[in-house]
């Protein structure tokens, strides 16, 4: 069990990683005092593999209240945040009552942003169920919805109190989502760890088949880095605005396909393939390294197909994204294998230019860029 504290003062906080940690109930007794409500937000899946279990009488969140929102992106919006709201607001929350949010990075969002609001604040703790959420979303206190302009326009930064994150959890991951997992993965690396990106490489087939050893070594790397960068930027003014790479260009898509089409992962590596090419036209990275990353991207299998998805639609939801300032789109660009920099002067001929490109090759490809 490895112990990874994000060092914010009093809003300090620890992410606990280690096999089987969800069913120690000691974890959480400092922050459930056995008086509190607590309310356990989910979705079916996970209900049913996991959470009904760990609320019975003899688990470690026994007694907790259920909440189910369905599963997708499409319901982290208003009408279920509000609805959510006047759940726990009927069952009699009061400020000890603790929101879990026990699912993926859907949930933790909309769980997160529920805890952050009801009653201006309640307590949080993250039982992310996804590798995406385990390396990245349960941890540095965003939370949110989306609106039909953009992804997360409405939300909150709102520290949880614990973060629990079993690699177990990881095994009744469908393929799909674990790949996912792994774009945000190779994000990281490709952009600020080099020693990660080298061991996501050399460990790809392992990771793919879900070997909970290398899986682990992932998330505990990803953790740490992710835990130190909000640390340094909780509020997200400087270096923590890299790890938005292929973000940009991934909540474009997200947007334009209205949340329907692809995994919040799966954008963002087609969002990082496209941020590579555009880091190559502009002379800001070096082939080599650039044809490293698209092929530690395309190594991990197939991605929705983005032939039909005009350019023009993807710029517009990224004109309204969060992180353009005074109409400038901002993009984080690799200038080389663990390395980049936030641009904001990048201009949009070349991003569509490169959006283009990618297109075409993946029209062209057989083997990876083609689930419908």
């Amino acid at each position: 069990m490895d112990m990874i504290r994000v060092r914010l003062k009093e809003r300090s906080y620890v992410a606990v990683v280690g096999r089987g940690v969800s069913r120690r109930g000691k974890l959480l007794e400092a922050i459930l005092d056995g008086k509190c409500k607590v309310f356990l937000i989910s979705n079916p899946r996970i209900w049913k593999l996991y959470g009904h279990s760990m609320a019975d009488r003899k688990g470690p969140l026994a007694g907790a209240i259920p909440l189910i929102v369905p599963d997708g992106e499409r319901f982290k919006n208003i009408r279920w945040y509000e609805r959510l709201c006047e759940q726990v607001v009927r069952a009699g929350a009061d400020r000890r009552s603790v929101v879990v949010a026990l699912g993926g990075g859907v949930v933790g969002d909309l769980a997160g942003f529920v805890a952050a609001t009801v009653l201006r604040g309640l307590a949080l703790v993250h039982i992310p169920t996804s590798l995406l959420s385990q390396i990245d979303s349960s941890i540095g206190g965003k939370t949110g919805i989306n609106l039909g302009a953009g992804k997360n326009l409405i939300g909150a930064f709102h520290q949880p109190r614990l973060v629990v994150i079993d690699p177990n959890l990881l095994k009744t991951l469908p393929p799909r989502e674990l790949r996912a997992g792994l774009y945000e993965a190779v994000k990281y690396g490709a952009i600020l760890d080099r020693p990660l990106f080298d061991f996501i490489e050399a460990h790809s087939e392992a990771l793919q088949a879900c070997r909970v050893n290398s899986l682990q070594e992932v998330v505990q790397r990803c953790v740490s880095i992710k835990a130190r960068i909000v640390a340094e930027d909780e509020f997200e003014h400087g270096v923590r605005k890299l790890l938005n790479f292929g973000h940009t260009m991934g909540h474009g898509l997200e947007a334009a396909t209205r949340y329907t089409r692809f995994k919040h992962g799966e954008a963002v590596g087609w969002g990082s393939l496209i941020a590579v090419r555009v880091a190559q036209r502009m002379g800001v990275i070096n082939t080599g390294d650039a044809e490293r990353m698209a092929r530690a991207f395309a190594s991990l299998g197939r991605l929705p197909i983005i032939s039909d998805v005009p350019f023009e639609k993807v710029r517009t939801h990224m004109q309204h994204d969060k992180k353009a300032e005074a109409g400038n789109i901002a993009f984080v660009l690799p200038t080389a294998v663990g390395q980049g920099r936030v641009f904001k002067d990048v201009d949009l001929r070349l991003v569509k230019i490169s959006y283009h490109e990618i297109q075409a090759e993946a029209n062209r490809s057989k083997t990876f860029w083609n689930i419908k």
